[in-house]
C-alpha cells in the first residue's frame, strides 16, 4: 500500500553513492559506502544510522577530523607496505622517502575499473600488500640468523625449529605468548590493510579529478628520478621495492625446481660409491677417529680484533698442551654452505662430500643412498660407529643415512642436570658420557664417532664452566651453574654483550675438547674438529665471509703424513694464508688421503 505522506526515493546508482564531490571546507564530502559519517540509503530506522547521523550533526568537525584521520593512517600503511626495506639494515627514514611506482600503477588500475571489478581488486590488492608485508618481516629474520632471505617454499620448515629455539630460550610460557602475538599481528596487518586499500580506493573515485592529476605528477616525477638515478641519503627516490621482491621471489622459485633438478644429477656421481671395503681408509686402521663439530665456531671468533686474541690464547694453549701429550695438529678452512644457523646443513656437507644449502637439498640427499664420510668406516667393517647428539631430543629418522651404528642422543646420555638455554647437554657432559658409553669400555673394537658440541649454540647464555672430569657425575652439578648463570633475555638487548657471550661459549667449547683429549687420548686418538658455520650476524656483523676452522690432531706423526700435501698449518689455529677449501670438497679429500693410493701429494678423484 503507498502512503501519501512520503515521498517516492528513486534508486540511486553506484556512481551517484560513491562519487560525491569534496564539502566547500576540501574535506571529504559525506560518502555513504566509505565515509566515517555513516552509509545513505540505510533504513531509516535503523538506530545505527541514526546515531552516526546524530554525532555528524552534532559534532561535524570531529567527524570530519575521524575522517581526515582514517585516511591518513590508511594511506601511511599502504606506503609502509610499499616501501618498507626486507632487511633491518636498510631500515632508515630515507628508505620511506621515496616514491613507490607499485602506488602510482595501482591507483591508475583503480581508476579505469568499473565498480565491481575495483571493489574486488581492491580487497585482493590490500590481502597481497598485507602478506607481502609479513614476507618482509620473515625476510629480516632470515638476513638477521642466516644472512639470506626467507624462501617460501622450502623454508617453512625452519619456523618449526624457531618456534623450539625460542620455547628452549626464553621458556614455554613466554614462547607460546610470542607466537600468539605473533599470529594476532599477522591477521591485524592483514585485515586493516585490506580496510585500508578499500578506503583509498573509494576516495580515488569520489575525487577522481584530483587523483587522474595527482598520479600523472608522480608518474612523472618518477620516470624524471628514475632517468636521472636521483637519491637521497644513498636511496633511490624512484622505489619498485615491491615489484623487485616480488620478482626475486618467483625467481628463487624457478631456480629452486631447476637446482632439484641439477643436484639429482649431481649426487648420482659418487667418486667413492663403489669402492671395495678392504680399499677404504687403509691408512686409518686400528685408530679411534672422531669428528667433531663445533656449534658456531667460525672464522670470525679467530680473526675479530674485539675476540680474536682471547680465542686465539685459548687455541695456542691447546697446541701446546696437546704437544706435551704426544699429539701433533695441524688446521686449514673450510667454507660451509650455511651461517648463523642450518646446522645440519654445512654437518650433511661435510660428511656426504654434496654442497647442500636448502632444505630441499637436505632431504634429497638423506632420502638416498649416498655413502657418507661416517658410512664409510661402517663398510670398512673395521669401526664401531657411534655418534653423540644431545642436540637431538626427538626422532631422528635421517640418521640413518649417516651410517651409524648407534647414535647417543640427549635423551640417552644419562644426562640429569638442567638446560642452558637451547643447549640441552653441557660440551663437558657430552664428552664424559663418549668416555662412559664408548671410548673408556674395555676391550672395544676400534671407534669411528660423530660428537656434536652444542653448548656454543646461540643465544649463549647462560654457560657452564669447566669442572674436574670426575666432577661431572649425572650433571647434577651444573644446576648451580645455571642458576649463577646470565639471562640470556638480559644479554640480547646489547649486541657487545652477545659478542662477548658468544666469545665465551667457543672459549668453553675448545676448552672442554683440548681437556678431552688431553685426559683421555692415547696413542690410537685422531680427531678431525671444525666448526659448522659462522654465527649470526649480531656477532659477525655481516663480515668474516663463511668460513669455518677445521684442524686435525693425532698422536701417530704417520697420520699427519698423509695430509702432508694439504698445505695446512702447524698447530690448533689456521693462519690467514691457511688453504680454503668448500666444506663438500673435504670428504673425498679425506678418503682419498687416507685410501690405499695414499700419500703426500695424493689428490681426491675428479668429479
Amino acid at each position: 500500500m503507498s502512503h501519501p505522506d512520503r515521498t517516492p526515493v528513486p534508486p540511486q546508482s553506484d556512481s551517484a553513492r560513491t562519487e560525491e564531490g569534496p564539502t566547500r571546507d576540501g574535506s571529504p564530502g559525506h560518502v555513504p559506502d566509505c565515509d566515517a559519517a555513516g552509509t545513505a540509503g540505510a533504513a531509516r530506522d535503523d538506530p545505527g544510522e541514526a546515531v552516526v547521523r546524530g554525532l555528524r550533526e552534532r559534532h561535524p568537525a570531529v567527524v570530519r577530523s575521524v575522517a581526515w584521520v582514517t585516511t591518513a593512517l590508511a594511506t601511511a600503511l599502504v606506503l609502509f607496505a610499499l616501501l618498507l626495506p626486507n632487511q633491518v639494515s636498510r631500515l632508515t627514514p630515507g628508505a620511506f622517502a621515496r616514491i613507490p611506482v607499485e602506488g602510482i600503477l595501482g591507483v591508475a588500475v583503480l581508476l579505469v575499473l568499473p565498480p565491481r571489478a575495483r571493489r574486488v581488486v581492491a580487497v585482493f590488492a590490500g590481502v597481497g600488500l598485507g602478506l607481502l608485508t609479513i614476507l618482509k618481516f620473515l625476510d629480516m629474520g632470515f638476513y638477521a640468523s642466516l644472512d639470506r632471505p626467507f624462501d617460501p617454499v622450502l623454508d617453512w620448515i625452519l619456523l618449526d625449529d624457531a618456534e623450539a629455539f625460542l620455547r628452549d630460550s626464553v621458556g614455554r610460557a613466554d614462547a607460546i605468548g610470542a607466537l600468539i602475538g605473533i599470529a594476532a599481528l599477522a591477521l591485524a596487518l592483514l585485515a586493516f590493510m585490506t580496510l585500508a586499500v578499500v578506503r583509498l580506493s573509494r576516495l580515488l573515485v569520489r575525487h577522481s579529478a584530483v587523483a587522474t592529476r595527482t598520479t600523472l605528477v608522480l608518474g612523472t616525477a618518477w620516470i624524471t628520478f628514475m632517468a636521472l638515478g636521483t637519491q637521497i641519503a644513498g636511496v633511490p627516490v624512484a622505489s619498485r621495492n615491491a615489484a623487485t621482491l616480488v620478482e626475486d621471489r618467483a625467481g628463487s622459485v624457478r631456480a629452486g625446481l631447476k637446482d632439484e633438478r641439477e643436484f639429482e644429477k649431481e649426487s648420482a656421481v659418487d667418486a667413492f660409491g663403489d669402492t671395495p671395503a678392504d680399499q677404504l681408509l687403509t691408512g686409518l686402521r686400528g685408530k679411534d677417529v672422531i669428528f667433531t663439530f663445533i656449534e658456531s665456531y667460525g672464522r670470525s671468533a679467530v680473526e675479530d680484533p674485539a675476540m680474536a686474541s682471547q680465542v686465539d690464547a685459548v687455541l695456542a694453549d691447546g697446541t701446546s698442551r696437546l704437544s706435551a701429550a704426544g699429539f701433533s695438529s695441524r688446521s686449514g678452512w673450510l667454507t660451509s654452505p650455511t651461517t648463523g644457523a642450518g646446522s645440519w646443513l654445512a654437518h650433511t656437507t661435510f660428511m656426504s662430500g654434496l654442497w647442500v644449502d636448502n632444505q630441499q637439498r637436505y632431504r634429497s640427499v638423506t632420502s638416498s643412498d649416498r655413502l657418507t664420510l661416517t658410512g664409510a668406516f661402517r663398510r670398512a667393517d673395521a669401526w664401531r660407529t657411534v655418534g653423540i647428539m644431545p642436540g637431538v631430543t626427538r626422532a631422528w629418522p635421517e640418521g640413518n643415512f649417516f651410517g651409524l651404528d648407534n647414535i647417543h642422543d640427549s635423551r640417552q646420555l644419562g644426562y640429569k642436570g638442567p638446560k642452558f638455554s637451547w643447549t640441552p647437554v653441557p660440551d663437558q657432559y657430552s664428552l664424559s658420557a663418549f668416555e662412559r658409553l664408548e671410548h673408556g669400555k674395555p676391550g672395544r673394537d676400534p671407534l669411528m664417532a660423530e660428537i656434536i658440541l652444542a653448548s656454543s649454540h646461540n643465544p649463549w647464555a647462560p654457560i657452564p664452566r669447566m669442572i674436574g672430569w670426575n666432577e661431572v657425575g649425572d650433571g647434577s652439578v651444573y644446576d648451580a651453574m645455571k642458576k649463577a648463570g646470565k639471562d640470556p633475555k638480559e644479554v640480547w638487548r646489547d649486541p657487545a654483550q652477545v659478542r662477548t657471550e658468544y666469545r665465551r661459549a667457543i672459549e668453553y667449547s675448545l676448552h672442554s675438547l683440548i681437556s678431552y683429549v688431553e685426559k683421555y687420548g692415547d696413542d690410537n686418538t685422531v680427531l678431525v674438529f671444525l666448526g659448522d658455520h659462522q654465527p649470526v650476524t649480531t656477532v659477525t656483523d655481516g663480515k668474516f665471509g663463511r668460513d669455518v676452522p677445521v684442524a686435525i690432531v693425532a698422536h701417530d706423526p704417520a697420520v699427519l703424513d698423509h695430509i702432508s700435501g694439504w698445505g695446512w698449518q702447524d698447530g690448533l689455529k689456521p693462519g690467514p694464508s691457511a688453504p680454503v677449501w668448500r666444506m663438500d670438497t673435504f670428504r673425498d679429500r679425506f678418503l682419498t688421503a687416507f685410501g690405499p693410493q695414499s700419500g703426500p701429494n695424493s689428490s681426491p678423484p675428479t668429479r
